[in-house]
């Protein structure tokens, strides 16, 4: 579903895939199947978004940014791919920021660009993130820092990587 008050100039949008209103997404972009833009959301011509994906309000996703398959972005998380940016001058090329599968971003949290998030990480609410972050880790805070580990469920867990609840069962 597409609602009537988006402007979506892309036709490489998967099935399944819900975009609201006030959303706009650029030529080039690429939206795979299953997934949920929510309203107020800017997707750019050079960005890939895997299936399964929700992205909150209030959410700009520039050039040079990969969701891949499972990724949460909660409402107004704020990526950068420029790290002089001025006005009306461009770098050559933007810096790449890739979020693995199943990884999360928290409210609020803004990424600062050419860094990679690994599959089933997890960034706190309200974090400024500027250093890769590993599989399974917990970042939060200003700046976010490593402050332990998260299951593939989502819950806190030890460097074993598995928590008490799901036993790691619940792995998608």
């Amino acid at each position: 579903m597409i609602h009537k008050l988006a402007d979506i100039q892309s036709e490489n949008i998967g099935e399944n895939t819900n975009i609201w209103q006030f959303c706009v997404v650029l030529q080039n972009a690429k939206i795979g199947n299953n997934c949920n833009i929510n309203a107020q959301v800017l997707i750019e011509n050079d960005v890939i978004i895997g299936d399964n994906v929700t992205v909150k309000s209030g959410v700009q996703i520039w050039d040079g940014i990969t969701l891949e398959d499972n990724v949460f972005i909660g409402p107004n998380v704020t990526f950068t791919n420029d790290f002089l940016p001025r006005s009306k001058q461009y770098p050559k090329e933007f810096l790449k920021t890739i979020i693995k599968k199943s990884a999360s971003i928290g409210a609020n949290s803004t990424i600062v660009g050419g860094i990679t998030i690994k599959e089933f990480a997890m960034i706190g609410a309200g974090s400024v993130l500027t250093k890769d972050v590993g599989v399974q880790e917990l970042w939060f805070g200003n700046p976010a820092i490593h402050k332990g580990y998260v299951c593939k469920c989502g819950q806190k867990c030890d460097n074993s990587l598995v928590c008490n609840e799901c036993k790691g069962e619940n792995k998608r």
